[in-house]
């Protein structure tokens, strides 16, 4: 079947880009990749940001995203920091350029995938492995990657890929978002 959408989601980092490449096809959701992009900390910046870019520039050529998302900037406590984030978000935005591209901040994401805008790491890869039916371990940078895409996927205006939480008053929230998964299709 040929995907409604597919989306890469994007945690860009200066050392570690998280990737996550998730379609929908008929209502399902499915990861297509994920992945991280590592640079050398002892490169030099120009190395280190060609090599996001090459990396990234071989996801979009490979998994073929028709739209890209990622998460919006957030102040840093430390301006050099933010200069040094925020170049490897252009070179980022770059790769994909062509494409639209939607922007999250982290409390939508967060809220979009486990239920609660704050929510600690470790719950937002446990959803995100969830919903997406995947097994074992990722590193956080990846599984950030696919929750910013499926974040896309549920605020598309197309339509929500994800049915809204019931209104169960007793449900735990880890059992409201199983019992969306299972609406969904994914297997828990």
């Amino acid at each position: 079947m040929i995907p409604d959408v597919r989306v890469l989601g994007i945690d860009p980092g200066s050392r570690t880009t998280g990737w996550g490449v998730v379609e929908r096809v008929g209502g399902r959701l499915r990861a297509v990749g994920a992945g991280v992009v590592r640079s050398r900390p002892d490169d030099p910046m120009p190395q280190r940001l060609f090599t996001i870019f090459a990396g990234l520039s071989a996801v979009v050529a490979a998994h073929e995203p028709t739209e890209a998302a990622m998460e919006e900037i957030f102040s840093h406590r430390s301006a050099a920091s933010a200069l040094v984030l925020g170049q490897a978000r252009g070179v980022a935005l770059l790769s994909v350029a062509g494409m639209p591209l939607h922007t999250y901040n982290a409390s939508t994401i967060k809220k979009t995938v486990t239920g609660s805008g704050k929510a600690e790491k470790e719950q937002v890869a446990r959803m995100v492995r969830t919903l997406l039916g995947l097994e074992g371990e990722a590193p956080a940078d990846q599984t950030d990657a696919l929750a910013i895409a499926l974040t896309h996927l549920v605020h598309q205006r197309s339509g929500p890929a994800l049915p809204a939480a019931p209104k169960v008053r007793r449900m735990s929230s880890r059992d409201q978002w199983t019992a969306i998964a299972l609406k969904a299709g994914v297997k828990p």
